[in-house]
């Protein structure tokens, strides 16, 4: 066991002498009082650490003593449903143990140690098992199957197996003969947060992951294994869309990492995720889903550490072949972490005080999404896809963590303060977000509606003839345009309030299908192409602005998502009806 002494605090970084024999990134426990640390530099017998909690009153002399580990989550049965701090700490059993504040040095382990699971064995003794090959399962809750595998490494023969029955965590279910000897295999394993899991192929990223939101599924898309940023500034609802995106996209696990936010918008999370209901199945959306809260008044140095932690729980997941989708919120206050540890270490700063190492930490971590082939003797598919919200100060987007977020992701998701406070929600501008998955997600949307490629080219070219005319209209005003022109700018007035628009809050609008979004574009394209078409023929654009049947369109998205396809065809006929009545009359 190593030893050493501190001689150096200096807020979370703490120096100590006398680690000879210590490694990088091995957790130590720090003063008399046991506080979790990390070494994250070693200069001969002196060692930096990182402290992942308040270090208030540690005194030069007190003793840090090593682990010998890396820091690692405890992977296995009981992760689903549990709130976690960022070095995995479980908040409900400390709030059960030691009341409702953290004290310093509290060590309650991630996973249940008494609670036992049904394990039901699905290999024999005798049968040849490699790395992540499933050996039983555990029915973590009613929506997810838990898939006991066999940890990375090893590969071998089993040589005993439990029979199916109730086990807690720590007991060893089976038994591996490898070429190195024996290894026991239990409920749980841990792994090490800063590593990525092992898989056997990466896949390209076809499928689209369904998010319910219209301007996010028709116009930006991510597929399954993608990575998105939400950049915006103060108030333009990054973290509501990120609670929309958790609620609602079609991804089998939900991994939430509030990653520095304020303590009020991660207690709005805490209190709603648990009544939340799962569209698919009508159970608790906290079945499937894991909680990292670690707010802005907690250490520092723990929001480093809280997004390495959600990753890791994340492709665990993903190597039992589930969907998982991870929103981290926000990995500009993480970035600021990491510069408030570079600034103690006195390392020599990068554009704006952040580290220089800002943009290879930002692309390790949105490196680890992908949709994959696991490791195992299956085919087995798993995906993590990764959203991150980006809070540049005061909007800006040329800041270094904007700009070296923006080199990894494949989609941009630009919110827009304009936007917002002209209460236009989600605030994602049209003109500036982008998407590169639009080609590879296309298949799957023409098999929901032909020529959806070709109805989003068209809502988009709309949207952008709108933008050019608005210098003109804030000149001349719209009545001086001619009808033409009027047309467009009523067209895309209705594609952005009646099809971009949508609130989180209404029971109905909440979560749009995605037939019924493409439903919803074609009608309102269509009235358009009439409109255009009645213009031609010598109709005012006034009389066109007098129809019903715009009030029916504005209506469509707070239609039941179950009655939607009788209800458009009345909307339909009811356009119909009128253009022939007016080009008649």
């Amino acid at each position: 066991m190593i030893e050493g002494k501190i001689i150096r605090v200096s807020g979370p970084v703490v120096e100590a002498r006398g680690m000879k024999g210590a490694k990088m990134y091995d957790v130590v426990r720090v003063g008399d009082e046991n506080l979790i640390g990390e070494i994250i530099r070693l200069n001969q017998d002196m060692a930096t650490i990182q402290v992942y909690e308040e270090t208030t009153g540690l005194k030069p002399g007190e003793k840090v003593v090593s682990t010998g580990n890396p820091l690692s989550a405890e992977l296995g049965p009981g992760l689903i449903t549990s709130i976690f701090d960022g070095i995995q700490r479980p908040l409900v059993q400390i709030k059960e143990s030691v009341g409702d504040f953290i004290t310093r040095g509290v060590d309650v382990p991630a996973l249940d140690r008494k609670k036992k699971w049904d394990f039901k064995p699905l290999v024999k003794k005798g049968d040849k098992v490699t790395s992540g090959d499933v050996i039983g399962e555990v029915r973590e809750t009613s929506l997810v199957t838990h898939r006991i595998m066999i940890p990375p490494g090893i590969e071998g023969k089993i040589k005993d197996i439990v029979d199916e029955g109730k086990y807690v965590v720590e007991d060893i279910i089976a038994k591996v003969e490898t070429k190195e000897g024996q290894k026991e295999i239990k409920l749980m394993h841990r792994w090490p947060v800063r590593k990525g899991r092992p898989y056997r192929k990466k896949l390209d990223p076809t499928a689209p992951l369904i998010t319910g939101q219209r301007v996010v599924d028709t116009f930006f898309p991510i597929a399954k294994g993608g990575t998105a940023a939400i950049p915006g500034g103060f108030g333009t609802g990054k973290t509501v869309m990120l609670h929309q995106l958790a609620k609602w996209s079609d991804a089998d696990i939900i991994v939430y990492i509030g990653c520095g936010e304020r303590g009020n918008e991660m207690t709005d999370v805490l209190r709603e995720f648990p009544e939340l209901k799962d569209p698919k199945s009508g159970e608790p959306l906290m079945n499937r889903t894991i909680l990292i809260a670690n707010t802005s008044n907690m250490p520092v140095a723990a929001r480093d550490a809280s997004v390495y932690t959600g990753i890791t729980l994340a492709e665990y997941y993903r190597d039992m072949g589930y969907d998982v989708a991870l929103m981290a919120d926000s990995t500009s206050r993480w970035a600021e972490a990491m510069r408030e540890i570079s600034g103690r270490l006195e390392e020599m700063p990068g554009e704006e005080g952040y580290p220089a190492y800002l943009a290879s930490r930002l692309a390790e971590f949105y490196e680890r999404a992908g949709r994959v082939i696991t490791l195992g003797s299956g085919e087995r598919e798993g995906s993590v896809s990764v959203v991150g919200a980006v809070s540049p100060p005061g909007g800006d987007f040329s800041e270094p963590v904007a700009q070296n977020t923006f080199r990894i992701v494949k989609v941009f998701w630009a919110l827009d303060s304009d936007l917002a406070d002209r209460r236009h929600f989600p605030a994602i501008n049209w003109l500036r977000s982008y998407s590169l998955y639009v080609d590879s997600v296309r298949e799957h949307w023409e098999q929901i509606g032909k020529g959806w490629a070709d109805l989003r080219t068209k809502a988009m070219t709309l949207l952008q003839k709108e933008a050019e005319l608005q210098e003109i209209v804030k000149l001349v005003g719209p009545d001086a345009l001619p009808q033409r022109e009027r047309a467009i700018l009523e067209g895309a007035r209705m594609i952005r309030e009646d099809f971009l628009q949508q609130s989180a809050f209404h029971e109905v609008d909440t979560y749009c299908p995605e037939k019924k979004q493409y439903e919803m574009l074609r009608i309102i394209l269509d009235f358009v192409d009439k409109m255009m078409r009645a213009i031609e023929k010598g109709i005012h654009i006034d009389d066109v602005l007098k129809m019903k049947s715009r009030e029916l369109i504005a209506r469509m998205k707070i239609v039941e998502n179950e009655k939607f396809e009788k209800e458009f065809k009345k909307i339909e006929k009811e356009i119909n009806k009128e253009f022939e009545t007016l080009m008649g009359g």
